[in-house]
This record gives structure tokens, C-alpha cells and sequence, in this order.
């Protein structure tokens, strides 16, 4: 058992590279991927435990608040975790607090990976991809400095009570939302967005991925596809994609990374 665990939830690769940033500072650690029900759910043995993952309409992505329920954690461990957003931080900060009640927490703006809501350059404050990069470099050494030393929260996280209103929506709105998926004449039938689909959601037929209507939103397969052939209705066809340039596709599939 290492002697850090953080479990991580990551669509575009962002809240995966600062797992694997503060796990660095950290070392020894593993971090258990949330995109489908966790590998190890038994982190008795750990002196810390993380949860790092992105805000998704307000609430927690996908079914991460089902698997932190999951997740037994020693009466005495240090519990922290780091959230990213574009606009706004959400409840999701709160809802694993009530869950796992946290030592420590913080929230990171990110340059927006949500392209079927924004351009880039409408999350707040705006940011360059690059700015971005170097900005979530210096808040990964601050918070594995601060998780390593075991800092606490001077207060709980925000319950933020819209927003959790809102995320009770959410799986409505990807069920309309994929209805309008369509692939392009640039699909090379390579099968990246197949294999990434936390849900199974995409079958290759005939050299084409056919969407189904079980998805979260978490978009790997539109920021991943290597020839951006995948759209969102109309609204994608301009907007850039921003998968971490840290982070390959093959990583969001692995369900333990360990980094010493």
C-alpha cells in the first residue's frame, strides 16, 4: 500500500496532471482514476487521502460522489481535495466534504475544457492555454506543499446550494446532448473515442463510432480524437480543443498510476 492515495476523476487530462503533480511533491503515491468505479477502494492503509477532479455543472462529474461513498478511509488519515473550474466553483468541494469530511481543500481555475458551453476565452478570468499551464504548475507545488506538510482549512468548503440544484439536471442534459454528437469526414476510424468512453457509450461500426445515449459529459472523446472529427451539434466546429498537453489518452484508461 503506498503511503498516499488520491482518487481522481479527469475528462480532458487537466485534473489528472495535477494529480500527478502533487504526487510528485508528495511521492509514493497512487492515483485511482473515478471514470469508471474505482480499482481500490480500500485506502485503510494510507496516511493521506485526495480527491482531485473537475466541476461539472455545478456539482461532482459523472458518479464520483456514488464511488467516494465507496472509498474506507483510516479514522486518522489526512483527507484533502483540490477541485478545477472555469467560472465557478460548485458544490462539489461540499459534497465530499459531507461525505469524507476534509482537512484540507482548495479550488483551481482552469482554461475552460467545457466547449459545448464557452470558447476558451470566456472562462473566468481568461486565460491562454499557456498561461493556464504555468498558472496550475504553481498552484500543484503550493498544494502538495501544503497536503505534504498536512495544513488545515481555516473553514469548511462553500455549500453552494444553486448549484447543487443545478447538477441534479445534469444527466438530462448529456441524454439531449448526445442526440447530437456527429462525427466528420475527418474520422480516421482509429477508435481513441471507443476506448475512452467511461460508459461504453461508443461502438465502432464500420469504421465509425456510433453514439449511444448513456453519457456523462465528460467530453474525452471530443478533446482526444486526434483529428478533432468529433462535434457537438454546430457550436464545436469552431472551438479549439484543449486535451493536457501532459497527459495521453492511454492514461485516463490505466486504473492505477503510481508515481514514486
Amino acid at each position: 500500500m503506498s503511503e498516499n492515495i488520491i482518487y481522481c476523476y479527469s475528462g480532458a487530462g487537466h485534473c489528472l496532471d495535477m494529480a500527478k503533480k502533487i504526487a510528485k511533491v508528495l511521492g509514493d503515491t497512487d492515483i485511482v482514476m473515478m471514470r469508471r468505479f474505482p480499482a481500490k477502494t480500500d485506502a485503510t492503509e494510507a496516511k493521506r487521502v485526495g480527491f482531485i477532479f473537475s466541476c461539472m455543472a455545478g456539482g461532482l462529474p459523472g458518479d464520483v460522489e456514488e464511488f467516494v461513498k465507496a472509498i474506507r478511509i483510516a479514522p486518522g488519515a489526512y483527507k484533502f481535495a483540490v477541485e478545477q473550474y472555469a467560472g465557478y466553483l460548485g458544490c462539489g468541494l461540499h459534497k465530499i466534504d459531507k461525505i469524507v469530511d476534509l482537512d484540507y481543500w482548495d479550488g483551481v481555475s482552469n482554461h475552460s475544457t467545457a466547449i459545448w458551453l464557452m470558447p476558451h476565452n470566456l472562462t473566468l478570468a481568461p486565460q491562454s492555454p499557456d498561461k493556464s499551464a504555468k498558472r496550475i504548475e504553481r498552484k500543484a507545488m503550493e498544494i502538495g506543499g501544503a497536503v505534504r506538510a498536512m495544513k488545515k482549512s481555516e473553514k469548511k468548503p462553500p455549500k453552494q446550494a444553486a448549484f447543487a440544484l443545478m447538477s441534479k439536471g445534469l444527466g438530462k442534459t448529456h441524454v439531449k446532448r448526445v442526440k447530437t454528437f456527429a462525427v466528420n469526414n475527418d474520422c480516421i476510424g482509429c477508435g481513441t473515442c471507443a476506448k475512452l468512453c467511461p460508459r461504453g457509450n461508443i461502438e465502432m461500426r464500420g469504421g465509425r463510432p456510433i453514439f449511444g445515449t448513456d453519457c456523462i459529459g465528460c467530453l474525452s472523446c471530443v478533446q482526444f480524437c486526434p483529428k478533432a472529427a468529433i462535434n457537438i451539434g454546430k457550436i464545436t466546429e469552431k472551438r479549439e480543443r484543449f486535451p493536457n498537453p501532459n497527459v495521453k489518452a492511454t492514461d485516463l484508461t490505466e486504473p492505477i498510476i503510481h508515481i514514486d
